[in-house]
């Protein structure tokens, strides 16, 4: 049934022009040289609309590194600047289990780079889509983890804006990392940039209300729908389609479904982000107390002491065989942008 609902989503998502304990350590190699010459660029793992993400490895300690690379026309076209000069700063700022660590950046008069950790165990969108959906135990394990780094981003006044299974990936022992911070952006009140993908995308956003860290509870409520049954809970072949029904917010339950799971997905897709579960006065903490995670110690989610469910099939530190194969395109003959142009990222 779910055949037809279940194909890759658009590559692009929509957009428009430390209070927690240290986390413990979970990649022990050292940070490499900030030099690209020290860097041998092995394969692409990843493309976007305006970039690609290629593993690499560097050539004195032989440590795997993924190093995304954005071309400074196209952002500068696409009018993408601010958003990535956004990703760029909150990602130097966050710390976290569960979110993925970047190194450090670099430009020259072509592309922007961020170098990341190598998270070798490719996109949880991979596993669900050849599981067809999860069991409820499944989907609790990544929700869990979810909800952590969610607390964690909130608290340092971060708002992440694109959740959804591509953009969460599996390490080598089986843990999430939420990688992606394109659409991230440091909040204080509310901010009204159109930005997100289609089906995830919260009733005030396509409303243009003005919307805040609300939209990643209403987010996390489509993604445990889409774990649990295989497909979103609102989905067309046009985006307008899934808005109207985004904002007519009539769900189809599976029978399958666990019913307390459901109650908590019900409480999050709740159309009045004033009344939506973690967006309420106890913020996060109404969500961890919520049935599903009933005798769950959240420092060990946070320590990553609960047991995978999925551990992905990984030959060595280097292997790709999680990710997808992307044609090598001649990405490096990119031509230089201008002065004026190289001088909007002076500082990254």
């Amino acid at each position: 049934m779910a055949s037809s609902k279940v194909a890759r989503r658009r590559q692009g998502s929509l957009g428009l022009p430390k209070d927690s304990p240290p986390p413990p350590t979970v990649n022990g190699a050292a940070s490499p040289s900030q030099s690209l010459d020290n860097l041998e660029m092995i394969k692409t793992i990843g493309t976007g609309t305006f970039g690609r993400v290629v593993l690499c490895r560097e050539k004195s300690t032989r440590e795997y590194w993924a190093l995304k690379i954005l071309a400074i026309a196209d952002v500068i076209r696409l009018k993408q600047v601010q958003h990535v000069q956004n990703e760029k700063n909150i990602l130097l700022s966050v710390n976290h289990p569960f979110i993925v660590n970047m190194v450090w950046t670099h430009h020259d008069q072509s592309f922007l780079y961020m170098l990341f950790d190598y998270v070798c165990g490719g996109e949880l969108f991979s596993y669900l889509r050849n599981a067809g959906r999860f069991s409820s135990s499944t989907g609790n394990f990544y929700t869990c983890e979810i909800v952590c780094a969610l607390d964690y981003l909130h608290t340092q006044n971060v708002v992440y804006r694109d959740l959804k299974p591509e953009n969460l990936l599996l390490d080598r022992d089986g843990h999430l990392k939420i990688t992606d911070f394109g659409f991230a952006k440091k909040l204080t009140d509310r901010t009204w940039t159109l930005c997100g993908t289609p089906e995830y995308l919260a009733p005030e956003i396509i409303q243009s209300k003005g919307h805040n860290k609300a939209v990643d509870w209403w987010a996390l409520g489509i993604l445990i729908y889409e774990m649990l049954a295989g497909y979103p809970p609102f989905f067309d072949d046009n985006p307008f389609g899934i808005y109207e029904k985004i904002l007519a917010g009539k769900i189809d339950w599976p029978r399958h479904m666990d019913p307390i799971a459901k109650d908590l997905v019900k409480k999050l897709l709740v159309q009045d982000r004033t009344k939506r579960l973690g967006n309420m006065k106890n913020g996060a903490d109404d969500v961890k107390r919520h049935r599903w995670f009933k005798g769950l110690d959240w420092d060990d989610v946070f320590y990553r002491k609960l047991k995978p469910p999925i551990v992905p099939k990984v030959s060595y530190d280097g292997d790709t065989c999680n990710f997808d194969e992307y044609p090598e395109a001649d990405w490096q003959r990119t031509p230089c942008v201008t002065e004026k142009d190289y001088k909007l990222f002076e500082s990254f």
